[in-house]
Formats: C-alpha cells, sequence, structure tokens
C-alpha cells in the first residue's frame, strides 16, 4: 500500500530546481503539436529563440511584455503569500487605468515632474481599492475572496464600458469607446530611441526588490508568511491576522493597479476595453512559477514574455498557431503545481504486517 505524507523539509534543489524544471518541460510539451502541425522542431524554436533575441527591438518588445506581468506577478505572489488568493489582478489593472486617464488627461495641467507621480499614485490608489472590498468581505464575513476577486473583474469590466462610452470618452476619438489620451508630459520616459520599452520596467524592478527585501527582511514580512503558514497560530502568537491582510491586499492591488498605470501611461497613451490581453490572470502563472518569490517573478515574467513574443514570431515565420504561446503558459502552471505537490508531499510504501494469533 502507497501512502502520501508531508516532507518535513525540501532541498534547495527541489525548491529552486521545480520552476526551472517546469519550464523546460513546457517547452518540451509544446513539441507534440508543433510535430503534428508538420513544422520542423528545431528551426520552430530557432525561430522562436531569434524572435526574442535576435534584434535590439525584438528583446525590448520581449522586456515592454514582461512589465505589466512583473507587476501583475508580484500582486499575486504577495497576496498568495499570505493564503489572500487574489483572482482579482485583471480588474485591478483595469481600475488602475481609469485611475490615470482621470487625472492625466488634463485634471493636473502641471509639468511632468509632478503630474507622472500623481497619476501614479492615483492608479496605485484604484487598484488597491479593488481588492479591499474583497478583504472586508473575507475577514468580516468569512467569503471567499476567490469568488469575490473573480466576480469582481467582469463588474469592472462592464464600468469601464460605461466609463468609455461616457465620462472618459474621447470627444475626438469620432466614435470610438476609447479614452482621451494622457498628457505628453504625463507619459512615462521611454528608455530607448524609436522603441516601446519604457522606464515603467525600472519601476517594476524597483518593486520587486523593494517587496523582496519587505518579504525577508522586515516585520511586516514576518507576520505574512506567518498567517501564510498558519492564520490560526500567527493569532494566538499576537499578529493582527485581519490587519495584515488589510495591508498586503492594499499592496497588492496597488501593484496590480500600477500594471495598468504602466501600459496606459507608458505604453499606449490611451485607455480602451482591450488594453490588456489577460496580464491579470497571467501574473498568477507568473507568481506561482516563481514559487511567489518577488526577485524570481522578474524571472519568470520574462520567460512568459519569452514565450509570448517568441511564439508571435515562430507564428510568422512558420504557419503555426500562435495559441501555443498558451500552452506553454499553461502546462508551466501545471507543471508547478506538480512539482510544487511533490515538493511537500512523498509517497511511501507502507507494508502491511499480519498478526498471528496464539
Amino acid at each position: 500500500m502507497i501512502r502520501i505524507e508531508p516532507r518535513q523539509s525540501s532541498s534547495a534543489l527541489m525548491t529552486y530546481g521545480i520552476p526551472v524544471f517546469s519550464a523546460v518541460i513546457s517547452l518540451l510539451l509544446a513539441a507534440i503539436p508543433l510535430t503534428l502541425s508538420g513544422a520542423p522542431i528545431g528551426a520552430s524554436y530557432f525561430e522562436m529563440f531569434k524572435g526574442v533575441f535576435g534584434s535590439k527591438f525584438a528583446f525590448s518588445e520581449m522586456l515592454t511584455r514582461a512589465t505589466p506581468l512583473i507587476f501583475t506577478g508580484l500582486a499575486a505572489a504577495l497576496a498568495f503569500r499570505a493564503r489572500l488568493w487574489n483572482i482579482g489582478a485583471e480588474g485591478q489593472l483595469y481600475l488602475g487605468a481609469m485611475g490615470a486617464v482621470a487625472v492625466g488627461t488634463g485634471v493636473f495641467d502641471v509639468s511632468g515632474m509632478f503630474l507622472i507621480p500623481i497619476i501614479m499614485v492615483m492608479g496605485c490608489a484604484a487598484g488597491a481599492s479593488g481588492m479591499v472590498i474583497p478583504t472586508v468581505l473575507k475577514t468580516k464575513f468569512g467569503a471567499d475572496e476567490v469568488v469575490t476577486t473573480l466576480l469582481l473583474n467582469f463588474i469592472i469590466l462592464f464600468f469601464l464600458q460605461y466609463m468609455l462610452e461616457g465620462p472618459l470618452k474621447d470627444p475626438m476619438g469620432l466614435g470610438w469607446p476609447q479614452s482621451s489620451p494622457i498628457l505628453d508630459q504625463g507619459m512615462l520616459p521611454t528608455l530607448m530611441d524609436r522603441m516601446r520599452i519604457h522606464s515603467g520596467l525600472i519601476i517594476a524592478l524597483v518593486c520587486a526588490v523593494i517587496a523582496q527585501f519587505m518579504l525577508v527582511r522586515s516585520v511586516w514580512g514576518l507576520k505574512l508568511r506567518a498567517i501564510g503558514e498558519n492564520a490560526s497560530a500567527a493569532r494566538h502568537a499576537g499578529i493582527r491576522v485581519n490587519r495584515t491582510l488589510m495591508s498586503a491586499a492594499i499592496v497588492s492591488g496597488a501593484l496590480a493597479g500600477m500594471a495598468g498605470v504602466s501600459e496606459v501611461a507608458g505604453l499606449k497613451g490611451y485607455l480602451t476595453s482591450d488594453l490588456s490581453p489577460g496580464f491579470g490572470y497571467t501574473g498568477i502563472v507568473v507568481a506561482m512559477l516563481a514559487g511567489l518569490s518577488p526577485l524570481g517573478v522578474v524571472a519568470a515574467a520574462i520567460f512568459i514574455a519569452s514565450v509570448f513574443v517568441g511564439a508571435d514570431s515562430m507564428s510568422r515565420a512558420m504557419g503555426v498557431s500562435s495559441y501555443l504561446e498558451d500552452l506553454v503558459v499553461s502546462t508551466s502552471l501545471l507543471c508547478v503545481l506538480l512539482g510544487g505537490f511533490f515538493a511537500r508531499f512523498k509517497f511511501v510504501r507502507v507494508t502491511q504486517k499480519k498478526e498471528v494469533m496464539q
């Protein structure tokens, strides 16, 4: 008979090797549909690699795609550390974008030195508000935050449609449902000439470093990890669980809102209902692939962004479906979940002993 038992501890090789192993396995599994489609495996993966690292433009596009994933990955990682399951980063991203255009389209006619921080603060505050409500429902009434954050995404998207057809609609947009453009001085500076990559990447990297320090070296991070391990024990030790959860919710929502700010004020310049192709949901995969480590989120976001950009390039060059990128991302998540299970549990063979009656 085989029994599943929890491991007393996991080795460093298992802890850090699972994400890398998951990424490799997901790429190997992607070779199956490539083979079935008739595309040569070696040439296809070479085109994917070239589509990411083949030129300065390709590399900058990958980093541009990775920027919002870092923000949403951090949002998920910090919340998940406290077992606060934030599935609403997609809606919080749009709240952050709405907050950015609400103050960045002419409400404050000031220089960029002041306007950009105002836009960022407003976007973060709007994103945080999208996580406060589900957390209050969880701490006060015991509501499942998975359900409330997920359903709130759809409410926010309907609210977005109303705002784009009403108060935020661009009067010069020829009837298209889009917001007025953000003022030039409110746009995040670009990092390279004639490239789309912007300073939102620098902000995301700084946020990852700060989040890592806070999680590992601060009292707040200790409380967060204690609640994640055992909320009842943390409460017995004197930790104010509800207050800590609320602070984690605010930080998580603010980071997701900052993803919306980076997209609308760093890349597009105005808000539409298709601003995000699912960055909020992909951020969950990024966080899981990173093992909920803030610095690991950066590496995981770069990997996922490389898959997205490389798969698009491979699709054009080899004539295969661009949905391959979704397959790689989903198999990465499955491999991480399976790897995490084997990192925490082990199979033990139990022999049944027969008692001899005398």
